[in-house]
Formats: structure tokens, sequence, C-alpha cells
């Protein structure tokens, strides 16, 4: 089993291998310059441009556009704010600025949404996202435009200075002629990964596809070599086999009876075979059957590379006990260091200090919304901890403030260590006397017998309310009810 898996692996991956020197690869070959991957049958023409040949990014496989737009739609439905540190040791949120206008409205035909959604996958695709920063008379940046980072490139000038090409936006082309545009750095948008060999380095960035480039075709030659089998190459379930040596028009003859017999309106019938003839089911072989297994380890291995839980895209591993904690590992390793990327990358642009200062910041609260049990948990023990004022946690729910809401509170138990010993102790109530203890079973009832006659006891007069002794008047009650004589 294991040789015939290895020998099926080498045989897919066989064209991807290096050739020995002198001898022709057989591609996909990897532009370094320029960027891209040439199929291996535009790279046998040297002007395979000519030919209606183009670069690829191998994004149209299936998990390949999973992973990009797993980053793209999530950072594209997350709302960007411009904070700002204030003297009283919180943030505060700017609303006036160009950075909060073009984080509200981009530019006049694109939303926030369609912006990032777009920006990322240029970012994830091709490892660059160039956005060109147009100003108005005060110098200020109000719109920004994405280009096409195929057609756009930083350059180096003699001294040192940074200008970018930018091309490939028709909207951008008939607002300036149609020509490429030569830019300073500062009116451009650049968010790139990693650098790589393409020039000028270290100002391009590489695609993950590079990395998962080989897992990536493995996958696509496997599912060519599936459609191939099922299109132009389907194996019947069984064949007719015989030792007899037959020509051409006895093996038509015999195929014209089996069809005759088992074909079409007569499938089903039951045919009479002669002169030897056997039938041998045709399998399976077992090798094809591991195709699903060597798509499933190629999918794994791109969404390692692209730093995705395998949760996300359906693919198995370890389960998680929510969605929330999911969401909460994703943002603690890939989407985490995405968001922070690309938040710097506007910080540069718009001239910020970065963070703590003032600084750009995508809100992922909405990530972890999925739970309102422990939402509403977390914002309750936030509130009596002290952390959130009543109206804070009310506005994160969407809910109005209330009076008198705005302050923190604690409980009053709540003191500082050094406050403790100056607390006074609460008075403890007085306890009444207890009844003198009785020395034996007798005693004990003669107690008894005297509290109870010092209870029923009736006085011969009380003081009434103007001086004079009046006789008090005792009503029936139940306990002297008791004391009434037996027969009464």
């Amino acid at each position: 089993m294991m040789t015939t898996a290895r020998a099926l692996v080498g045989r897919i991956l066989r064209p991807l291998l290096k050739a020995a020197e002198g001898q022709p690869r057989s591609g996909p070959f990897h532009l370094p310059v320029t960027g891209g991957w040439l199929s291996a049958e535009a790279g046998q023409y040297q002007n395979w441009w000519q030919l209606g040949h183009s670069l690829s990014d191998y994004s149209r496989s299936a998990i390949v556009e999973s992973c990009i737009s797993s980053y793209a739609q999530t950072i594209a439905s997350l709302s960007g704010t411009h904070w700002r540190a204030n003297n009283r040791g919180g943030r505060s949120r700017v609303t006036n600025s160009a950075l909060a206008r073009i984080l509200c409205a981009p530019n006049s035909y694109q939303s926030p949404s369609d912006f990032l959604l777009n920006a990322v996958r240029d970012l994830f695709a091709s490892g660059n996202t160039y956005a060109l920063a147009l100003r108005n008379n005060r110098f200020e940046i109000s719109e920004l435009h994405l280009m096409n980072p195929g057609m756009s490139a930083p350059q180096i000038a003699e001294t040192g200075d940074i200008f970018y090409r930018l091309a490939g936006n028709d909207i951008v082309d008939r607002m300036f002629g149609g020509s490429q545009l030569i830019v300073p750095q500062r009116d451009v948008l650049h968010i790139r990964l990693h650098s790589d060999r393409r020039y000028p380095r270290p100002l391009v960035g590489e695609t993950p596809l590079v990395a998962a480039m080989a897992d990536v075709v493995a996958s696509d030659a496997m599912t060519q070599q599936q459609l191939q089998f099922y299109l132009n190459q389907a194996r019947p379930s069984a064949v007719l086999s015989t030792d007899l040596v037959l020509d051409r028009d006895q093996v038509q003859q015999i195929r014209d009876r089996w069809n005759e017999q088992a074909k079409g309106l007569h499938q089903g019938g039951t045919p009479i075979l002669t002169g030897g003839l056997k039938v041998q089911p045709w399998g399976t072989a077992p090798k094809d059957g591991q195709f699903a297994e060597l798509a499933k380890i190629s999918a794994e291995r791109i969404a390692l590379a692209f730093r995705i839980p395998l949760q996300l895209l359906g693919l198995g591993g370890v389960p998680l006990g929510s969605t929330e904690a999911l969401m909460a590992f994703w943002i603690a390793t890939g989407l985490g260091f995405a968001l922070n990327h690309i938040e710097e990358a506007f910080d540069k642009l718009f001239g910020l200090e970065g963070e703590p200062t003032e600084y750009t910041e995508f809100d992922t609260s909405a990530l972890l919304r999925s739970a309102m049990k422990d939402r509403i948990d977390a914002l309750v023990r936030g509130v009596q901890g002290g952390v959130f004022a009543p109206n804070e946690a009310r506005n994160m729910e969407g809910l109005d403030s209330v009076p008198h809401g705005d302050e923190p509170r604690v409980q009053a138990q709540v003191i500082p260590l050094s406050a403790a010993g100056s607390i006074p102790s609460a008075p403890t109530p007085a306890v009444p006397p207890s009844a003198p203890a009785a020395k034996n079973y007798q005693a004990a009832v003669q107690l008894d017998v005297e509290a109870l006659t010092a209870r029923t006891k009736r006085p011969e007069r009380v003081a009434a309310f103007d001086g004079a002794a009046e006789p008090r008047v005792i009503r029936k009650t139940r306990e002297n009810a008791l004391q009434r004589p037996v027969g009464r």
C-alpha cells in the first residue's frame, strides 16, 4: 500500500522536481522578476505572450480560493477606527480626521467593505497591495484607489528615494490620461508580505502560494487526471475474454451480440456465451482509490501555508469548544498578524505615530459575538468588577444610556489592603441572659412551672393614661384559655 502511494505521489510530482543540468524543465515555471507562474504548455514557447498565454497565480484552485476568501471576507467585515490617546490614560475616537473619512468612504465608487475585500485578496494572491492616494487642496488624503499588483511595482531613484509605477485601474487611467503613473512613496498605500527575490528587494512581497505551489499543482494534477478518466478514459465494468484467436469481424460480431442483449432497451437481458468466452469484472486499481486521501493532504498543506485553522475550511482537525474559541485562536495566529500588518500600513500612509499614541484599529469584537450567553456573562462581570460602567456595557450591545450609569462601580466590601486596619468592627447584638441551668429533671420541671405561672399571673392594677388606677382587663386568648378548669 505504501509503495503504491509513493509511486502515485512520485508520478504526480515528477514534473515539479528539479531536472539535471542541461535538461529541459517541464514546468510550471516561476518568474521571480515579474512574478506569477507560467504553465508547462506556455513555457514551451519563447513568445508565449504572443500566443495568448498569460501568467497565473493559481488562485483558481478551490482550496486556495477558500484560504484567500477567508482572510478577505473576514477583514472586510470589520470596521476601522482612528484612535488617539487622551490625558486620562484611555483613548478617544477621532471622527474628523482624513483617516476616519477614508475608513468610511475610500473613494466614490467603492464601499469600505469592497475596498478591503479586494485589497486583502491582492495581498494574499500576489503578496502586494498598491493603492494610489489622492489629496485635496489642504494636502489631506481624500481618496484611495486600488491598482493592479501585476502592473505596479516600486522603483528606486539614484538618490535612494522610492517611487512607484502604478497602473491597472481603469478609472484612474481615465482621470490621468491612460498612462502609467510615477508616484512618490508618500502617496502610495503599499501593504506587502515578507520580501522575496524580486527586484527591488526588499520592497516587493511574496505570496504564501509560492510555498504551497507544489501542493497546488499536485491537487490540480489529480483533479485533471480524474476529469480525463471520467470524460475520455472511462473503463467498462466487465470484459469478455477467450483463448481463441478472433479476427476483427468475429470480435465485432460478438460485441454486437453482447450489446444487443445487455445495452439500451434490452439492458438486463441474459447473454449466452459460447466458444470459451468468459466475463471478467474490471475493478478499480487500489492506487486510484487513494486520490481522495492525497487530495486531502494537499489541501491541509495549503491551509498550513496560509496559517488558517482546518476547522474553518471544513477539513477536520481537533474540534474546539465553540465558534468563539475558534475565532480567538485564528486571531491569535494568522488573522491577528494580517490585521496588525494592514493597520500599520495605514498608520504609515497617514503619518500616525502608532500604538499607543495614535493608531488605526479594526474592531474584532464582531467576530466574537456568536455566543450571546458568554458575551452577556463577560459584560456582567466587567460591570460588577468596575471595569465597565453600566452605560458602556449597554452601548456595546446597542442599547441607550441610562441616567447615573456613566461611572464604574464596585461593591462596598472591595477595599484596598492598606485601609483594612482602619475600618471599625461592627457592633455585636446584645445576647439575653440565659435561664439558669437545672441540676436534675425535677428541677427542670419546677423551672418550667414557675415560668408558666409568672407568664399567666394576672396583675391587680395597672396605671392608666390619666394616672388613675384602673383594673386591667385580660382578654380571652389561646394561652389563658388553656388554664380553664375541665368542664367549664
